[in-house]
């Protein structure tokens, strides 16, 4: 199986001046259209969900990803996943990658949890022999049960999110990329991946979260990239990272951001209210 050599210096992730935008209807219906095109109004406009982004994540580092609703996190995990394309700039990873990126993702509704298990790790690039050796593990973790033979559109997000998180980390991975599906679920069950992802690292596999319990990512990570409005604006500590997100009147101290890049903010959201697409 491709693996990253322990001597390899090189970064596992690479995300250099990565841009993805999206277009912005200002109409929802034809009559709206027309009218609008008949006073010359702008009818769409397009905003950047991740807006001139460059990290590099090495080998065995554990990332939080951070930012408030709308910043281009879920975009950036889907940017590095593979699941979508940059509109600009390039990324790379190294090693076999494994994104849990949503509830159900990678499975098929009409298969059973038993044959998505075999589906997922042959997508992730297991024969069925290694698939064979690793699903008593997969099971017993996922806590499914008896379900592991029932169609997986009968599940409940719960169980997506274990069965999912299950294969994930029981497949050779190099590289980990978890969104916010670990917030389904009971407390102990957030607890027992907590405890996974931490072996994971462990051993040396990076992981990449994106994730909104402070108290997880602390555990986890050692640094945080913060987003607002796609840009990014921190690298650095995860405990100065965790008080960015905090309101500016309850922070304990207040984190630098990176040179330039408040004013990039501003001026964006601006931009935005000028075409109406401030949200």
């Amino acid at each position: 199986m491709p693996r990253t050599s322990d001597l390899d210096e090189r970064p596992a992730i690479v995300f250099d001046n990565v841009l993805k935008a999206f277009k912005i209807k200002h109409t929802n219906s034809f009559k709206e259209a027309f009218i609008a095109r008949l006073k010359r109004k702008q009818t769409t406009s397009s905003f950047e969900a991740v807006d001139r982004v460059s990290f590099e994540v090495r080998k065995g580092e554990c990332v939080a990803l951070l930012g408030g609703n709308g910043s281009g996190k879920s975009t950036t995990l889907k940017l590095l996943s593979g699941v979508l394309r940059p509109d600009e700039g390039w990324i790379r990873t190294r090693g076999r990658l494994a994104g849990l990126l949503e509830v159900g993702a990678g499975f098929h509704p009409d298969l059973t949890g038993r044959e998505n298990v075999y589906l997922n790790a042959a997508i992730l690039g297991m024969t069925k022999e290694e698939t064979d050796a690793r699903f008593d593990d997969i099971l017993e973790f996922s806590e499914i049960g008896d379900f592991i033979d029932v169609e997986v559109k009968r599940y409940s997000s719960g169980m997506y999110a274990r069965l999912g998180f299950a294969v994930a980390v029981h497949t050779e991975l190099d590289i980990l990329l978890v969104d916010e599906i670990l917030s389904v679920g009971d407390a102990r069950f957030r607890a027992k991946c907590d405890a996974r992802m931490l072996e994971l690292r462990e051993q040396g596999k990076t992981i990449f979260v994106v994730s909104h319990s402070a108290a997880q990512v602390r555990k986890l990570c050692t640094r945080g990239i913060v987003l607002k409005r796609g840009i990014k604006v921190f690298d650095g500590d995860i405990d100065a990272a965790l008080e960015l997100l905090k309101p500016a009147s309850e922070r304990k101290f207040q984190p630098d951001l990176l040179p330039g890049t408040r004013q990039r903010v501003v001026d964006k959201i601006a931009r935005a209210k000028a075409t109406k697409t401030y949200r």
